[in-house]
């Protein structure tokens, strides 16, 4: 799903090689280049731009065609599509970064199986074997885009060296619906990673492309990046837990959760959680949303900050004696939300993990009430609360992890052959000259 709209800035320049070697602890690095050439052995790496606030949203850009074009897509693991605006011609598009996409012949029919996916859990219905795969995709905030399934190409360099040029199916999206209290996003689309059919981490892994595998690292201070793939998995540190096949269907879920504030039990338990970088903030259900901001509230009588009415950047700021630079001036005043799953599995939100610092210089909660936007029971982990944090989602093996990372900085691949570097550790360098698979902007 796709939470709030936001605009971002172009990157201008390609992430170039960073200097030195990071902890493992928290800066994961594959075990070794693979020589096989066997390319689902092997990962890609791409450079992520964006923050929460006030942007909203981070993007990688991915080139796409023949010959290859960028396009800046926004990077969702709460939905499955991946579309881009599109010349077909379009009836309704937004401003974007890029020229539209102009469409070829290679159109996905009705009867293929992905046409079904983005359908499901209805089936489509087709007049004739070959007529065309249109689509509708609805997201949280009401947005929407309308379009028709194509195939093109999307070339991909890999950090052991090799090359792929899969043709993977996507929207032609000419029809995006946004709601009108927002902002539409300066964007050329959506890069659906959801666990479905019609993902494209999904393709990638039936095509034998990369393992089934997928992490993001979403820094506070901007940037970050996202890989296909398990080589970037850290060997050790990382929270694991299953991912739930039963109780939300086609999303990254945990499963039920119990909520607890500042070490003290809310008395909110079955909570079911999904992870979705597609949202911008944290989503609780009514009932939870209504027992954390009376918890919070109660916590801070008495520590100098005050309600701030007047700042509409979010539903609930606090204000103080003077305007907060930043979230350091504050996290000491807030106390840390965790979400509780089976066999003592704890996500902990610390306070920069749901706060902002708006412009007004207010601390603002960034968990906001999910029955506003149409969530009853599910309860959504935004990028707020991925910040700073290595992120995986490993469908091999069903379950989902994270540990503290410092996503500034690109990962470090190990080479055991690299003289240079005393066959210790190589900073990872994206390649401009073939495809600029690597370019960097959202």
């Amino acid at each position: 799903m796709h939470s709030t709209m936001k605009i971002i800035f172009y990157l201008l320049a390609l992430y170039a090689a960073f200097q030195g070697c990071y902890s493992a602890a928290n800066q994961p690095r594959a075990t070794k280049k693979s020589t096989s050439g066997d390319r689902s052995t092997s990962s890609v790496v791409l450079p992520v731009t964006g923050n929460v606030y006030p942007r909203g949203y981070y993007h990688v850009t991915l080139n796409i065609g023949n010959p290859p074009k960028p396009y800046w897509l926004d990077i969702d693991t709460g939905s499955d599509l991946t579309w881009l605006q599109c010349d077909a011609p379009c009836t309704k598009c937004t401003p974007a970064p890029h020229k539209l996409y102009k469409p070829d012949k290679d159109l996905v029919t009705c009867t293929d199986p992905l046409c079904a996916s983005v359908h499901w859990p209805e089936q489509p219905h087709c007049g004739s074997p070959k007529e065309q795969c249109d689509y509708e995709v609805v997201y949280v905030d009401n947005g929407s885009s309308i379009g028709v399934l194509v195939t093109d190409s999307f070339p991909l360099q890999f950090i052991n060296g090799s090359i792929a040029n899969p043709r993977l199916a996507f929207g032609c999206g000419y029809n995006q619906q946004v709601p009108a209290s927002m902002d539409p996003p300066y964007t050329d689309g959506i890069l659906g990673l959801g666990i479905g059919k019609a993902s494209i981490l999904r393709q990638l892994h039936e095509l034998g492309i990369t393992r089934n595998v997928l992490g993001h690292c979403l820094s506070s201070q901007g940037d970050g990046y996202l890989f296909f793939g398990d080589e970037l998995v850290p060997s050790s540190g990382v929270t694991w837990a299953p991912v739930s096949t039963t109780e939300i269907e086609k999303h990254y879920s945990l499963g039920t959760a119990e909520l607890n504030f500042g070490g003290k039990a809310s008395g909110i338990k079955g909570l079911h959680i999904v992870f979705d970088s597609g949202s911008t903030y944290t989503y609780l259900t009514a009932e939870a949303y209504k027992a954390l901001v009376s918890m919070i509230m109660k916590d801070m009588k008495g520590k100098q900050v005050y309600i701030a009415n007047e700042d509409k950047s979010l539903p609930v700021c606090w204000k103080g004696s003077k305007a907060f630079k930043s979230i350091h001036d504050v996290k000491n005043l807030f106390k840390p939300v965790k979400l509780s799953f089976a066999k003592n599995v704890q996500f902990q939100l610390d306070p920069e993990a749901y706060l902002i610092i708006s412009k007004h210089g207010n601390a603002c909660l960034g968990i906001l009430n999910g029955l506003e936007v149409g969530l009853e029971s599910i309860n959504v982990i935004g990028d707020v609360s991925l910040q700073d944090k290595i992120i995986i989602y490993d469908n091999e093996k069903q379950r989902i992890g994270w540990a503290p990372a410092n996503c500034n900085k690109l990962p470090n691949i190990l080479d055991d052959g690299d003289p240079e570097n005393g066959g210790l550790c190589k900073p990872y360098e994206f390649n401009s000259g073939i495809l600029q698979t690597y370019s960097a902007a959202k």
